[in-house]
């Protein structure tokens, strides 16, 4: 029988929906935990996660009581007021930006840095907050500096800023020209740092910010070496440079500690967050510490729905589930077995990645095939390019359920 619910989509979505997104042959109408179901009732396992953002789950009862509770009572009044849930989901995003974790992700202490935060709707205006922080630091701080180094295959958002700070010609071309003030050099090289520091490209020019991804999801999950993010913290705090870290898709838990900086026992100036923050929620936002968030004044930046009643209901119920629920030690016990299972696939040549983000690299082009024989068989996939999965399942995936992906891809890998 046909799927008309599927098809009746498809039909509005190719008429009226701009088609920027190469859509699969799917309609998904519910969800719980992770796992997924579409309009003819079949179910799969989310090995994609809402791309990282369904941290808690799909349909998480705590979040959804939450946003029950929030709409019953008021949506939306503007940042011009105080709301319920906002204030508390700052204190509590404070406290986790200033964890101390070992190399696995453990929690093993606290700096006791104050931090501050900007509430926005989306990774991208996450890091055109930061963007704007990190220049009013040169501003105030730096005689003017406006230059933001970043890493080449790095991703920070689709808006002309963000796009400008992505190290990747293949998300510019189409688009130029692209907006002053960045320039990307190689990650995890340490001596081109310098010389950008030192000598900054004409795009760039005097620099107020290095900007990085300790893991760079949409370049192909690459890591950052630690011993690489504690030279570049120690050369930005020696030059005044801040040091900008954009946990859009690594933050909340999703490689294991609250923030993948922490991995490397570092501290940045700014943190740009969203995805994970509200459990798919729409909901971004920019932290800075206390010195630095103290420089931005009434008018300085703004959001019409940023932080409303119903994005902090549920940001805050998140992250206190997260914590509550100690999704930190969950992840870094799944994400081993994850790791474990595919290194052993066929075809599989490396596994990178922290915690429960992980990509595979592949040795045949059979990627994109993957993704759609995936579906057929129950599973979501991800991804990037023809050689590389790419793993951001919701955390709360069971070792039991990740046995299940992993067969189910040997399967077809055979």
């Amino acid at each position: 029988m046909a799927d008309t619910s599927y098809e009746s989509a498809k039909a509005l979505d190719d008429a009226y929906v701009m088609h920027t997104y190469a859509r699969l042959p799917v309609e998904f109408v519910s969800g719980e935990g992770a796992t997924l179901t579409d309009s003819t009732g079949k179910t799969y396992i989310d090995c994609l996660g809402g791309i990282g953002s369904v941290s808690m789950g799909h349909c998480n009862p705590v979040v959804a009581a939450a946003l029950r509770e929030q709409a019953e009572k008021v949506w939306q009044v503007g940042n011009y007021y105080f709301v319920e849930n906002r204030g508390e989901l700052a204190r509590d995003l404070s406290g986790l930006l200033s964890s101390v974790c070992d190399e696995e992700g453990h929690v093993v202490g606290s700096t006791g840095s104050t931090w501050k935060t900007f509430f926005a709707n989306s990774g991208a205006e996450a890091n055109e907050g930061a963007i704007k922080v990190a220049r009013r630091w040169g501003e105030k701080k730096l005689g003017g500096a406006t230059g933001i180094l970043t890493a080449q295959k790095s991703f920070h958002g689709r808006t002309l800023a963000t796009l400008a700070a992505t190290g990747q010609d293949v998300f510019h071309k189409a688009f130029l020209p692209m907006p002053a003030g960045f320039a990307a050099v190689p990650l995890n090289d340490a001596d081109a740092l310098v010389a950008a520091l030192d000598n900054p490209p004409a795009s760039c020019g005097p620099v107020c910010a290095v900007m990085l991804e300790c893991v760079q999801g949409e370049g192909g999950v690459w890591p950052a070496n630690f011993d690489y993010l504690r030279f570049v913290a120690a050369e930005c705090k020696k030059r005044g440079v801040l040091l900008v870290i954009d946990e859009v898709q690594t933050g909340f838990f999703r490689c294991g500690a609250p923030f993948a900086y922490q991995l490397a026992g570092i501290e940045p100036d700014v943190v740009s967050l969203a995805k994970g923050i509200a459990d798919g929620f729409p909901m971004g936002a920019v932290a800075a510490k206390v010195e630095v968030a103290d420089l931005m004044g009434p008018g300085d930046h703004g959001s019409t729905f940023g932080g409303n009643a119903l994005a902090a209901a549920a940001g805050r119920a998140t992250v206190e589930a997260l914590v509550s629920q100690k999704m930190g030690e969950h992840v870094i016990a799944c994400g081993a077995h994850l790791r474990q299972r595919l290194e052993a696939l066929p075809h599989v040549t490396e596994v990178r990645g922290h915690g429960l983000m992980l990509g595979a690299q592949l040795d045949v082009p059979v990627a994109t095939e993957l993704v759609d024989k995936g579906l057929e068989v129950g599973l979501v996939l991800n991804h990037i390019g023809d050689s590389i999965l790419r793993f951001l399942p919701p955390l709360v995936i069971s070792e039991e359920q990740v046995d299940e992906v992993v067969d189910k891809l040997a399967a077809l890998l055979a």
